[in-house]
């Protein structure tokens, strides 16, 4: 027996592009998740409004389609004509993140201003803004493939660029995400590879401003709630200790699905900013298990393919998807540590669960843009000729 090696070109075998699986299986899972906790969650809320009882719901499945829609609008656009237009997303964002202050197009809720009147719905421009400061960025490290031996002006560039957002963020007030998107940014500095004498200049710098932010009274009350929410149960801290209550009627396997006592008008915000304290009483410990796991597998997932695309020399796709994992990551976690106690409070929505239509349909755009590099990827690869061995007797 002999063996007989000679080269094939791929056209030669079948071709096979799809999609990640396990990106997916896990979104796809976390939207089956908020939308059963949508559902449980919104009803009391639908009859304190006095609209049907699948109101929430039907507006949730609508979000869904249209950041799918979106996601799939992808299959014309390629990342190449993203990298393209990244140069533009810093102006894009301090550009929607202006409209809430234009009058008669921006929409007060609760003091902030930070929403903006399409008529049919309103929009959360932060949302946009997010994805657009991760493409400028991603857009600007690729154009410094060497940052660890660049100055100290080109790590502190992008950092400037997030700081101008979270200002602007802060005028509307939303610390919570102008807190997101310095981390965001922080963390794809770092992941470019910056010395570690400028992150860290960098970072002792900012902590004034960030403790001056905070000094706010509402903000500092909402910290100093953290530190003690049973200090004042039924005023500062009552939608912390509703949170915890809730957290732990549902020990390890829940109360069911539905028996959520707190989220009968004791729990604020019970399906937007405390849906996962819901679901800790409805699912328990195994819930919480599950969503995190999800979470994991999508965020990890999505890293995986940010360093496929740094291996073949795409810096803007990795760093895009890099991007795109600390967004989620980052913003999951802050939710979720709110939640069960471990952060102050800071209204952000859990991503893929909670409802909210400006981050479902953002997060599932971000999740389509990864998708799209991820395909083009493979399509790269089964696209170069191959070696396989052809044995002969």
């Amino acid at each position: 027996m002999s063996a007989l090696r000679q080269a094939h070109r791929w056209k030669d075998a079948p071709r096979t592009v799809g999609l990640d699986p396990c990106i997916l299986l896990s979104a796809i899972g976390l939207l089956a998740i908020g939308l059963v906790m949508v559902a449980s969650t919104s009803i009391a809320v639908a009859e304190g409004y006095a609209v049907s009882v699948w109101h929430f719901v039907s507006r949730h499945l609508i979000y869904i389609a249209l950041g799918v829609a979106l996601a799939m609008s992808l299959r014309l656009i390629g990342s190449r004509q993203v990298e393209a237009l990244a140069r533009f997303g810093l102006l894009a964002a301090i550009g929607v993140l202006l409209l809430p202050f234009i009058p008669g197009l921006g929409h007060e809720v609760n003091g902030s201003t930070r929403w903006i009147n399409l008529g049919v719905a309103r929009f959360q421009v932060v949302e946009a803004a997010k994805l657009l400061i991760i493409v400028f960025v991603a857009g600007y490290l690729a154009r410094r493939p060497e940052l660890h031996r660049g100055r100290f002006l080109d790590a502190l560039k992008p950092l400037l660029a997030a700081g101008l957002l979270a200002l602007l963020l802060l005028k509307q007030p939303d610390m919570g995400s102008a807190v997101v998107i310095v981390a965001i940014v922080g963390g794809m500095v770092w992941l470019a590879g910056a010395a570690w004498r400028h992150l860290l200049i960098l970072g002792l710098t900012s902590l004034p401003l960030l403790t001056f932010a905070a000094l706010e009274p509402y903000r500092l009350q909402r910290v100093m709630t953290f530190v003690d929410p049973w200090a004042d149960p039924f005023n500062a801290g009552f939608q912390l200790t509703q949170a915890l209550i809730a957290v732990g009627r549902g020990q390890i396997t829940g109360v069911g699905l539905g028996a959520s006592v707190q989220k009968l008008y004791y729990l604020p915000e019970a399906h937007t900013d405390f849906i996962f304290a819901v679901l800790a009483e409805e699912f328990g410990l195994i819930g919480i298990a599950l969503v995190m796991a999800l979470f994991a597998v999508l965020i990890g997932r999505i890293l995986q393919v940010g360093v496929r695309a740094q291996r073949v020399e795409k810096p803007f796709q990795a760093f895009l998807c890099w991007g795109v994992a600390l967004w989620i990551g980052i913003q999951a976690l802050v939710s979720i540590g709110v939640n069960l106690g471990m952060l102050p409070t800071k209204g952000l929505t859990l991503p893929l669960i909670s409802a909210g239509g400006s981050s479902l349909i953002m997060t599932i755009l971000a999740i389509g843009l990864v998708l799209r590099i991820q395909w083009e990827l493979q399509r790269e690869t089964l696209a170069r000729p191959r070696r396989r061995e052809r044995w002969a007797v």
